[in-house]
């Protein structure tokens, strides 16, 4: 199972790592567990994680009306962790561009 599907690099994730900076944000798999979620960060990165704060977001229902009719559809459900890191560590999304 692939833990980590991708880093969050969004404005608001930007905003929170800006506050705290050793708070970092993930896509993760939604069957993992923190604790599985902590190893994975941690041999990727090379990083000490504190700690795994972790959150579940359903689907959304959408639908707009076109000129072939109304449409409906479900946006996927996900799974979020926030990271802290020790002090002194840090990860460099940016790093292999």
């Amino acid at each position: 199972m692939n833990i980590i599907v991708k880093p969050l690099i969004s404005e608001k994730m930007n905003k929170a790592t800006e506050k705290m900076s050793n708070r970092y944000g993930f896509v993760v798999d939604k069957r993992a567990n923190k604790i599985q979620i902590k190893n994975a960060v941690e041999s990727f990165y090379n990083v000490k994680v504190v700690d795994v704060n972790t959150m579940n977001y359903s689907g959304k229902v959408k639908s707009r009306y076109t000129k072939s009719g109304f449409l409906t559809g479900k946006t996927a459900a996900f799974k979020k962790a926030i990271v802290t890191l020790a002090e002194g560590n840090t990860i460099d999304f940016y790093s292999n561009i």
